[in-house]
């Protein structure tokens, strides 16, 4: 996308609901990442207002630039207007990140060896695996989709006209879903620092009820899709045309939060693998470390526009899915602002995925 926000003066009443829009898609972005887009994004707005050339129009037949993000799950255009009304209303930018986590340096890590070699035999023997589990729940109404991790990000962080790598730390995140979508509780210090958490219940602030789809799916939704991998592929590239910097990144990232912060039905979860293995660019990485230190075997893809490889971590052995994790693999430059490979821009390890009975409810605390 081109980040060309408007430079006219705005009615308060247009940035006020500007603001409202970067707050609710801020929440609803995949988990950990709505601070890293939304400095991110205001990285590429500050440096676009420091050179006339990244507002030039795209030549004839070229599609315009788009921002390297490496899970864009909301439309991109809507979040930089957004976020170019904050900048505009005069909000705190610099405060460091989301919610009451303090910043520190951003998280590094060794880059894993990556092959395409083995690629469809790891992803059938994931498949096997997930299809073989028998304690894999259906969930029924009234019931909710609980599922703790850990997780950190990374972000460019704006103080003044200078922008630089900031992280949050490793913290804990809690979610609760009901199946359809319209019920759920947040808990997560880097979004919210109130320790109760916030509401993802439905309306939203203005009223809204946003249908499910792949990059906002319900339980109930997901129940709904097919498990015939060529007709899922199908499908995924159809719905998500335009997002992301390809049309193959894009389907490999949405199948990943769909392993990430939901619960898949048994058979649609084994499906997914058998997708993944037909989108071409996908390797193994040898060896991928999640949010909690835990080693494992990762199916990854490299984002070739961000640099960024996207990661799914499984142990070696049992091909249980650990978590996820993007690692910025070639060199690349956000305004003036260098991001080295081995930089984890993202990183979440799943702790505890259940279904509970009440909002709030933990494993550990039911009856």
């Amino acid at each position: 996308m081109n980040a060309n926000p408007s430079r006219n003066h705005r009615h308060p009443a247009d940035m006020d609901e500007s603001a409202q829009l970067m707050s609710q898609t801020a929440r609803d972005l995949p988990p950990g990442r709505h601070q890293f887009h939304k400095e991110r994004l205001m990285a590429q707005i500050h440096d676009t207002r420091q050179s006339e050339a990244r507002t030039a129009t795209p030549a004839p037949g070229k599609r315009p630039r788009r921002l390297r993000l490496p899970r864009p799950a909301i439309t991109l255009p809507a979040m930089a207007a957004a976020v170019a009304g904050v900048i505009l209303a005069t909000t705190v930018l610099n405060n460091g990140g989301g919610g009451g986590l303090a910043t520190g340096p951003a998280l590094t890590t060794d880059l894993g060896v990556a092959s395409a070699n083995g690629v469809p035999q790891l992803l059938d023997q994931i498949s096997t695996a997930a299809a073989s589990d028998t304690t894999h729940p259906t969930v029924a109404p009234g019931q909710f989709i609980y599922i703790e991790s850990r997780t950190a990000g990374t972000f460019i962080k704006i103080e003044g006209d200078d922008g630089g790598l900031a992280g949050h730390p490793l913290h804990t995140r809690k979610v609760w879903k009901s199946p359809d979508g319209t019920e759920g509780w947040l808990i997560d210090p880097a979004v919210n620092d109130d320790p109760e958490g916030e509401t993802l219940s439905l309306p939203d602030e203005q009223g809204n009820v946003p249908e499910a789809s792949l990059n906002g799916p319900s339980y109930d939704y997901l129940t709904k899709l097919t498990t015939d991998p060529d007709q899922l592929l199908a499908k995924i590239y159809k719905e998500t045309e335009g997002m992301g910097n390809s049309p193959d990144q894009q389907a490999f990232s949405t199948i990943g939060d769909l392993l990430g912060e939901s619960y898949p039905p048994a058979e649609l979860y084994s499906a997914l693998f058998k997708t993944a293995a037909k989108i071409p660019g996908v390797v193994v990485v040898n060896d991928a470390v999640d949010a909690a230190g835990r080693h494992g075997i990762a199916v990854a893809r490299l984002d070739e526009t961000s640099g960024a490889r996207e990661e799914w971590i499984f142990d070696r052995k049992t091909h249980v899915f650990l978590g996820e994790r993007t690692v910025q693999v070639e060199q690349r430059k956000e305004g003036d602002v260098v991001i080295e490979p081995g930089v984890i821009m993202y990183t979440s390890a799943i702790i505890t995925r259940a279904v509970v009975d009440a909002m709030k409810q933990t494993p550990s605390t039911s009856s």
